[in-house]
């Protein structure tokens, strides 16, 4: 069976050929339009070699210095763990930004070869122009950028001197570009939080109590310092700016304390959603789609050692590229950067390799988990910071999903959880579809409720250890019940019982 098909990320079904020009016939091409896509087609490819045969890139190193060191013995598993992660996510956004801008290049091109030119226009009184420009005046203009922020332009055109001296006058060409945001506050009360949510209360009737005392989290502050940070990082890049939508993504972080000592960290968010994981004991067989792409990525921060003897299915894929990076890094007409690059890259395919082929990873579509920035996860001094394996509950309308820590993200944005609870939410969610676009979800996390040892899942389990924290904050609402998680995954068939040997006669 494996993953259904129509789960697959929208990205891994675009894929195709992104060769530019292909075995199109250029003999009947004007020239000029020839030109044209070639200067193009140069500038953009130099973009994309920048892209393609730098080390690995520093957004990378930064994301690796997130993780605070040193740090306990302890914890050094879930250090390697959410450093892999980091590694992971940025070399597949890297790779995806690599194929727009193919894309880019190939559409430009496709644009220049079929604009045809404009006929040369006969040389008459009537189409001779100024010898004088005339002043166009003040052009305005509003478009929505792609990622949902107004932006509004106006051009104004003043009479200069000769161009010679216009030309090295700083003045005479400048453009004015101010970008305004609002940060918000945090939700502290329980009007405020159920301006969002409105049956919180009902849900968990001890709520109410707990937000007498709350704190909003330092983490609060410091996810919109990063959000701060790539903005105006950024902030020239209009097409790659950090979108309106994940901005303003987080309601809340609360640091909540129940009369038992019990903490809680409370977080109101939407929810995207995380197709990531693998597991060759429960799913032997995924799609090829999955297999061969080089953006799925096959790993969780929460991890366990493999039981069994069926290898993961994603192996496959990674030792195929592990095999062409090599032969290409072999070749002699490999040039120095490339090789560099792809030296970086089989030490990172083969570190995943070794992962794969000793541990098991949550899988998305079958098993309930939410994500957590990476940052939260690492910072072992805050008692209130969740980190994996934590149990959590997430409340959506008038219904409480258990599930556990299962995943690190972004430092820059929160609300994501498994493709599992995502469809249950909403049937219609996938990898590039929200099941829930405002700040609705509420995830209550118990810090320091995980497991002393990390397993497959069991959900019956994790949904009797949730029943059993959620008692230590006041309980579930009269009429109100935790979701219970049935096993959707494939029935594995059992390999054939090996006959006893015969009996002598």
């Amino acid at each position: 069976m494996g993953v259904d098909e129509r789960r697959v990320p929208a990205k891994l079904r675009r894929m195709g050929n992104l060769l530019l020009g292909g075995n199109r016939d250029s003999s009947n091409r004007p020239r000029r339009g020839w030109l044209w896509l070639r200067a193009g087609a140069l500038l953009v490819a130099g973009g994309v070699l920048g892209i393609l045969f730098t080390s690995i890139p520093g957004k990378i190193k930064r994301g690796l210095r997130e993780l605070r060191s040193p740090k306990p013995a302890a914890v050094a598993t879930d250090e390697a763990d959410l450093r892999r992660q980091i590694e992971s996510s940025l070399r597949a956004e890297m790779e995806e930004k690599l194929e727009h801008e193919l894309a880019a290049m190939r559409k430009a091109g496709d644009v220049a070869t079929k604009k045809e030119p404009e006929p040369d226009k006969p040389d008459t009184e009537e189409a001779a122009v100024p010898v004088i420009p005339s002043l166009p005046g003040v052009v305005s203009d509003v478009r929505l950028l792609r990622p949902g922020i107004p932006f509004k332009t106006e051009i104004k055109f003043d009479k200069g001197g000769i161009a010679s001296k216009e030309r090295v006058d700083a003045a005479s060409y400048v453009a004015f570009y101010q970008l305004s945001l609002r940060l918000p506050a945090p939700a502290k009360t329980l009007a405020e939080l159920e301006t969002s949510s409105p049956m919180l209360s009902k849900l968990l009737p001890g709520l109410p109590g707990l937000l007498a005392g709350a704190e909003v989290s330092a983490w609060y502050g410091k996810l919109y310092d990063n959000k701060v940070a790539r903005v105006r990082r950024d902030a020239t890049l209009l097409s790659e700016i950090l979108s309106k939508h994940n901005f303003f993504d987080c309601e809340t972080m609360l640091n909540l304390r129940a009369e038992n000592g019990r903490r809680i960290f409370y977080l109101q968010a939407d929810m995207d959603v995380v197709s990531d994981g693998s597991d060759g004991d429960r799913l032997p067989e995924m799609p090829e789609a999955i297999i061969n792409s080089a953006y799925y990525q096959p790993f969780t921060s929460y991890a366990w050692p493999k039981k069994g003897t069926a290898p993961n299915p994603i192996i496959a894929g990674w030792e195929r590229r592990i095999k062409d990076a090599e032969k290409e890094l072999a070749e002699r007409t490999t040039l120095a950067v490339r090789k560099k690059w792809l030296r970086e890259r089989l030490a990172y395919l083969k570190r995943g390799l070794a992962d794969l082929k000793s541990r098991s990873f949550l899988i998305a579509e079958y098993d309930p988990f939410i994500v957590v920035p990476v940052s939260v996860l690492a910072a072992h001094n805050d008692p209130f910071a969740p980190q994996t394996g934590d149990f959590a509950l997430v409340i959506y309308g008038d219904q409480i999903y258990p599930a556990i820590v299962g995943d690190g993200g972004p430092s820059y944005k929160v609300g994501e959880a498994s493709l599992r609870i995502a469809q249950q939410i909403n049937p219609r969610a996938l990898s590039n579809n929200r099941p829930v676009s405002d700040l609705k979800v509420s995830y209550v996390i118990f810090p320091g409720s995980r497991d002393a040892e990390r397993s497959a899942p069991d959900y019956a389990k994790w949904r009797q250890r949730c029943s059993e924290l959620v008692n230590d904050i006041g309980g579930v609402g009269v009429g109100y019940a935790l979701h219970e998680w049935p096993d959707t995954l494939p029935q594995l068939t059992p390999p054939p019982a090996t006959p006893p040997p015969a009996t002598p006669p």
